[in-house]
């Protein structure tokens, strides 16, 4: 790390995550010849990760999507890793640097808590000020980024995820928001939340109004 000058502030602790032993040197290379950011860890899984972020509790962890290639490792991905520090570190915020682009993937690391969203192709400067604004409780994301959530957001019809459409499928079968809860293993304060961007979605305001216009959708067959 290049030293801050004389009374700055110190520098924001970060913790790298990628299963490439290469990538996460270049990283560190590059981060730390930024005076006010400093690496303090590395891991090379997302279990490694969430327990050295949940030990270390660093200011930014910078957090790869998929660990192991396309096909994985069989241990858990970013996304989940991003869940189970919300329980575990809540106070620690996530950046997902990936080489995925991809309006699913993106939505899905916001959804699960992530504060910002980099491409490993992009330019240094994405990457520094994602992890500043992040670490300030800004939200940040590259330019390819944004260009994927304006489309989501102009989208006549947004979609739903699956985890959404498995929720209007349990109320389509008439269960309770804590009935849904125990069914999927999941609190029922998650469940309101589900509901929430569902309604805002389908541009609804009920239950019934959402499992019809899911229903129109295509995206639920009632049988």
């Amino acid at each position: 790390m290049t030293p801050a000058p004389p009374g700055a502030a110190e520098p924001l602790r970060v913790l790298l995550a990628d299963d490439h032993a290469v990538v996460r040197a270049g990283l560190r290379a590059l981060l730390e010849g930024e005076p006010d950011l400093e690496v303090i860890a590395e891991a090379g899984s997302g279990e490694e990760a969430v327990g050295l972020v949940a030990r270390l509790l660093p200011d930014v962890a910078l957090m790869d999507l998929r660990f192991g290639g396309v096909g994985g490792t069989g241990g858990i991905d970013g996304i989940e890793a991003i869940r189970r520090l919300a329980a575990e570190a809540p106070g620690v915020a996530v950046v997902m640097l990936t080489s995925s682009a991809g309006r699913a993937d993106v939505l899905r690391a916001l959804e699960a808590g992530a504060r910002g969203y980099v491409l490993k192709a992009g330019p240094p400067d994405e990457l520094f000020r994602a992890v500043r604004g992040a670490a300030a409780g800004a939200l940040g994301l590259a330019p390819e980024i944004v260009g994927e959530l304006v489309g989501q957001v102009v989208s006549p019809e947004q979609e739903l995820s699956g985890r959404e459409i498995e929720v209007v499928r349990l109320m389509a079968e008439g269960l309770s928001n804590r009935a849904i809860a125990e069914a999927l293993f999941l609190s029922e304060a998650t469940i309101k939340t589900h509901l929430v961007r569902v309604y805002r979605k389908l541009k609804v305001d009920n239950r019934a109004a959402a499992v019809s216009e899911a229903v129109r959708r295509g995206v639920l067959e009632l049988t």
